[in-house]
């Protein structure tokens, strides 16, 4: 796995600096974006870590981030910061998934407690069992999967997007489409957030099923 990267997104070009010198003064790697534009441009879902981002940003604002984040299958951990933020802001955002939200001006100990408890997060999550092992903790059949099927799970799993699978095994999107449909129909699952659920779940409960 390659080490783990803050991702820091803010317009401020002061707060981005400040914050820049706070996660490296505790020795975190980190890139840092002056919109969360730039950051969807660079965004990568194979790279660990985690997202510190401001919520009031021109032309797209962190919730609207978060929320197309969400859309592509990206379980990024989002820590949020915020000047403006009210209460109906942060409960939005920890709903929608986020690890906290914290008001500017921070104290400095409680945002690097944030970004640890991201970054612990994400760890915990890149350990799952892969998707062979997963499949086997839900009690499901990977011999009902056609070879396709089974390189679409498993970047599915590892939270890519239909089109960067698409990208990275050179079919259309249509096609992984097709393939994500007919795996989930052959496991017996709503979707692919469902599937990742229940073998997380399980994995924990320690009630994974032999393999078939």
């Amino acid at each position: 796995m390659t080490e783990a990267t803050v991702f820091i997104v803010d317009d401020d070009e002061a707060y981005r600096d400040s914050l820049v010198e706070l996660v490296a003064s505790v020795g975190l790697r980190n890139e840092c974006f002056a919109s969360a534009l730039d950051f969807l441009a660079a965004f990568d879902p194979e790279r660990a870590g985690c997202l510190v981002l401001d919520v009031r940003m021109a032309r797209l604002s962190g919730l609207a981030l978060q929320a197309q984040l969400k859309a592509m299958g990206a379980t990024l951990p989002i820590v949020f910061i915020s000047g403006h933020g009210d209460l109906e802001m942060a409960v939005k955002a920890i709903k929608d998934g986020a690890v906290d939200f914290v008001q500017k001006p921070y104290r400095e100990q409680q945002l690097l407690d944030a970004i640890n408890e991201a970054l612990q997060r994400d760890a915990q999550r890149r350990r799952t069992p892969p998707p062979a092992e997963a499949a086997a903790a839900t009690g499901l059949s990977l011999a009902l999967l056609s070879a396709r099927e089974r390189e679409v799970m498993q970047l599915a799993l590892q939270g890519l997007p239909s089109k960067l699978i698409a990208k990275q095994l050179s079919l259309s999107h249509r096609t992984v489409e097709h393939h994500r449909s007919r795996l989930l129909e052959k496991l017996g699952v709503a979707s692919m957030a469902e599937l990742m659920r229940l073998n997380y779940q399980q994995a924990l409960d320690g009630s994974a099923a032999p393999p078939k």
